[in-house]
């Protein structure tokens, strides 16, 4: 949104339960569009989209609720936005999935994020897809609870041997090549872009490269998948879930761009790697 604005785009947000949008006197930013819709009543999509020149799609889902289901949030409701953007003659649509989206993938989840890309190629032809490796900002839920866990435990917990390799991304720079793909300031006409930071890691070596930057110590110890599954089991079902099935199931599988698809480089995006977000958090903190 941040990243549109500072183009001097009129962007509009749509939520659930919008904030007041308080427009900047000082700024000559074109305040954002604060606009109330949800993704799963297909009466408000159509006046929620109407006028958009692009539309991209957000919402996420990692626990399943009531109604809100993998199938229908991430298959149904994503199929029914293309669908409705365009009807509405809307002359992109972008869809934020995630590194490793597999329609045949036996997680429940990976398989609803696979399935969803699918059914929106199919409502709206030339629909790109973005998949960001894992994102990483001030406030993220991973590389910053690593930055605090690593301060206040003995002994870090790893998920399994720590060997799955990792290649996270400054959220920042993920908007920024959803901004430019949005605008149409793209070079190639890929339906897919996997967004990935500069360097990979194992899990094992992103917490001990985050406990060399804090200039804290840091002892690994392996625990086994099934530990974190049993443990995911026990929490996923509280009010703020900290840990869920489907993000241990994530954790058991490499996520590393892939060498034969567009992604930051193509977009002309230097992406900015865990030293500049570790000063970040520490600023922010």
């Amino acid at each position: 949104m941040s990243s549109l604005v500072d183009k001097a785009v009129v962007a509009r947000a749509v939520s659930r339960h919008p904030p007041k949008d308080k427009l900047d006197e000082a700024s000559d930013k074109r305040p954002s569009q604060q606009v109330e819709a949800d993704i799963l009543d297909p009466s408000s999509m159509a006046a929620a989209v109407g006028g958009s020149r692009a539309v991209v799609n957000a919402v996420s889902l990692y626990v399943e609720r009531g109604e809100q289901t993998f199938e229908r949030v991430h298959v149904e409701a994503a199929a029914a936005l293309a669908a409705a953007s365009r009807d509405a003659g809307v002359e992109r649509f972008i869809q934020i999935s995630g590194i490793g989206s597999d329609a045949k993938s036996r997680s429940p989840y990976i398989q609803a994020r696979g399935r969803g890309e699918e059914a929106v190629k199919a409502a709206f032809p030339g629909a790109v897809m973005v998949r960001p490796s894992v994102m990483t900002g001030p406030d993220d839920a991973f590389i910053t609870t690593i930055a605090r866990l690593v301060r206040l435990l003995p002994i870090y917990p790893l998920f399994g041997e720590g060997s799955t390799l990792l290649q996270p991304v400054y959220v920042e720079d993920v908007a920024e090549a959803v901004c430019r793909l949005a605008l149409g300031q793209n070079s190639t006409d890929a339906s897919i872009f996997e967004c990935a930071g500069p360097r990979i890691y194992s899990y094992r070596e992103l917490v001990r490269e985050i406990a060399t930057q804090l200039n804290v110590r840091v002892r690994t110890v392996p625990v086994p998948f099934a530990v974190w599954s049993i443990l995911a089991t026990a929490t996923e079902f509280l009010p703020a879930a900290s840990l869920t099935r489907n993000q241990v199931d994530l954790m058991r599988l490499d996520n590393v761009a892939a060498k034969d698809l567009p992604g930051l480089k193509e977009l002309d995006i230097q992406p900015r790697g865990i030293e500049d977000v570790i000063r970040m958090i520490e600023h922010a903190a």
